[in-house]
Parts: structure tokens; sequence; C-alpha cells
């Protein structure tokens, strides 16, 4: 909730900024001369200062939530150095009596000496311990104690018992159904490593997977077998499922015939898919190109067939007034005008297929980057993990910028009528 708060509050703050400043400095072009704005698709634009200073707020965030040297500014992170807390004993004749226990919060991979206190002089008696940071430490204080039927009744004054929980100002204090104490000291907002590794943790995993590879193959084979084998299901998909969609747009045989398996298959995810191929197409590369040939086909037939739908009809009647064949009307209106839907859907399939190639190297895949972060993942090498993640997305965002200037350069007509 503070990490959501915080990104909604530096969200609104930058929109208020780089509003006045863009009011102040406004350039003037054809979009700036429009009256009317709001609805109009063209109108609309990314703004490039907050495409810039989002990423900025992401990296910060995650910087100051997880200790970062990198980020000038953290949230309060666990609690660190000696504390400690009294606790009151009571025996079976009703005596109470009190004794401290001090101890020191280390940070991983830390080894303090236990600090030394003295036992004192009633039948309560002062311990120690150490304890490491996002950890908890049980003390058997009674153990210490001197007496039969001892219960701690109180900490640092406040009543306490079995399943209760106490604050101490550095942590929580909780009873035992044994009438143990177990000590959980502050961790603060920051993450634990192994949850969220700050990014040079991430960083110098990927210099030193790209120095030394990782099982055995470089990062750039684990990348290029993930891109060949979301490539070749992405492509075989395209081939089979654009020519499925225009015959369902043009023929209400096909439509009828193709359109229940089709929708059918649309909404059951790839991922429910990987038994049923394992079984049929094996656990090699077949099976891996199968499933994403089956996360990209689907796609595309319902974008082909959406785009001849689309098809201005007025379009086709003047084809037809002019003397045109069907086969003219196919090649000259029909797929130019039908080729803006299917550009859409193959960044849309191919989305999906990155997405899906994380599951189709979980069987039996000795390269990809799905098979790195599985295999990272068993060893909770977290920093790994997200390394490959965000390798996943910096390409996936790269092969859509160029399947966009692709459209841009070969649809030129998209938008016009």
């Amino acid at each position: 909730m503070v990490l959501l708060a915080l990104y909604v509050a530096l969200f609104i703050a930058a929109m208020l900024i780089v509003g006045l400043v863009s009011r102040r400095t406004q350039r003037k072009d054809f979009t700036s001369l429009k009256t009317v704005t709001f609805g109009d698709e063209s109108a609309v634009r990314p703004n490039r200062a907050a495409s810039v200073i989002s990423v900025v707020v992401i990296f910060l965030l995650w910087g100051a939530f997880t200790g970062s040297v990198i980020t000038p500014i953290h949230v309060p992170g666990p609690f660190t150095g000696e504390s400690g807390f009294t606790y009151t004993a009571q025996n079976a004749t009703g005596q109470t009596d009190d004794a401290e226990v001090r101890f020191i919060v280390h940070p991983l991979g830390e080894e303090p000496e236990t600090p030394i206190v003295a036992p004192g002089d009633g039948f309560a008696k002062n311990d120690a311990g150490v304890i490491a940071t996002y950890r908890s430490d049980l003390f058997r204080v009674m153990a210490n104690d001197e007496g039969d039927d001892l219960t701690v009744i109180a900490v640092n004054g406040q009543p306490i018992a079995a399943g209760e929980t106490v604050d101490f100002g550095d942590g929580e204090v909780t009873m035992t159904r044994r009438g143990s104490l177990n000590v959980t000291p502050s961790t603060g907002f920051q993450m634990e490593s192994i949850w969220l590794p700050a990014p040079e943790e991430v960083a110098g995993a990927f210099f030193d997977i790209l120095t030394n590879g990782y099982q055995n193959f470089g990062l750039h084979e684990h990348l290029g077998w993930s891109l060949i084998r979301v490539l070749a299901g992405f492509v075989l998909g395209s081939i089979v499922g654009i020519p499925l969609g225009y015959a369902m747009g043009l023929s209400g045989w096909f439509r009828g015939w193709f359109d229940p398996i089709v929708e059918f298959m649309r909404p059951v995810p790839p991922l429910a898919l990987i038994p049923l191929v394992i079984i049929w197409f094996g656990i090699w590369e077949s099976g891996k190109i199968v499933l994403l040939f089956l996360a990209a086909l689907w796609i595309m037939a319902i974008a082909a067939r959406a785009g001849v739908s689309g098809v201005n009809i007025t379009k086709v009647h003047a084809a037809y007034s002019l003397g045109a064949s069907k086969t003219q009307i196919l090649r000259h209106v029909i797929i130019p005008n039908s080729l803006p839907e299917i550009f859409t859907g193959a960044r849309v399939a191919m989305g999906v297929c990155w997405g899906t190639v994380v599951a189709a190297e979980l069987v039996a895949a000795q390269k990809g980057a799905g098979m790195m972060i599985i295999a990272a993942s068993k060893f909770q090498l977290t920093q790994i993990v997200l390394m490959g993640i965000i390798l996943i997305g910096i390409i996936g965002y790269g092969i859509d910028i160029l399947m966009r200037k692709a459209e841009d350069f070969l649809v030129p007509w998209k938008g016009r009528s």
C-alpha cells in the first residue's frame, strides 16, 4: 500500500509539473491548432517526458524499497544494532521478578558476538542473543530462570499471554504456547534481497552471465534460442491463421465450420495445453514450437477475420462497379484494408508468444531465457530471475517497436478512409 501510494503521488506530481511546463512551451503544429481534441485519437500522442519520468520513477522506487546504493532516498529499512526489552516472570507462589533480554540485530552474512549480560539477582535471569535482519529468534527465557512453574506475564510492563504480541519499539515479541518469547525485529519497508534484489544486484548478475554464461551456455545463446522459438511459432501461426481468418471473413461455410473451433480455443490459455503438447509432440523442440504456434494461431485468425469484416463496403461496391473480379477485389481492396488489423493482431500474438516462451521452455530445455529463469528460481537466485524477466521485456518491447515501424512503412494508409 505504501508503494502504491507513493507511485500515485509521484504520478500526479509529475503530471502537474510537466503539464505546467508544457503549457508554457507548447509547440505550434497541426494538432495544436485543433479546437476539439478530447475523443480524437489522432490528437493523442505519447508524452515523451512522461515516458522518461515513468521509467525513472520505477527505478527510484525500486532502489528506495531495496536499499540500493544508486538511489539517494530510501524508505525506512530493517532495524540493526543493539536492542532489548524486560520481561516479568511469576513463580508458583505468585512472586514476580523482572529480567532483561539483550540482543544484537545484524545484517545477513555477518556474525557478531553475543552480548555479555550479568545474570541478575532474582529468580528471573537476564538473557542475550543475536538475530539476523528479516529473521526472528526464540528466547527460552524460563530455561535460565530459577524455580518451578514459572510463567512470563508481561513484557516491558505490558501484560502478555500465549499467542499474544507486544511491541517493544524496535520490533515485536510474541509468546508461544510453551511460554517462550519469539522476537521479531522491525523490518521497515525495505524488501529482503531474496524477494526483490536491488538494481545493482540485477546488473551484476547480467554482467556476470554476459561474461561467464549460465549453465554452460552464454547469454546470447539463451536469448537467441528463445527468440528463434518465438519467431518460429509466430511465423507458423501467421501462415496458417491469416488465410484461415480470410476464409472465415469471406465464406459463410468456412466461418460456420471454423468459428466454433476458433472461439472455443481462443480463451484456452497456452499453458493449459502443455500436458497435451508433451504427450503428442514430446518434450523437445517440436513441442515448444507447437505450443507457441497454438498461442499465435487463434489470435492471427481472429485478426484477419476482423480485418476482412472491417473493410468499408463502399470500396467493394466501387471496385465491382469498375468491373473488378473477386480476385482483384481480394488483392486490391480486401488485403490492403485488412492489413492494419492484421498488424495489430501480430503485435498481440507476439506478446502472447513471448509470455508463453517461459512455459514452453519449462520442460527439458537446455537453452533459453525461460529455462534460465526457471533454473534460477529453483536455487532462489532472484537477481537472475529478475534479470531474465527484464531482458524478455526489453526484447519484446524492441520487437513491438520494429513491428510498428514496419506497419508505418508497409501500411501508410492506416487510419485513412
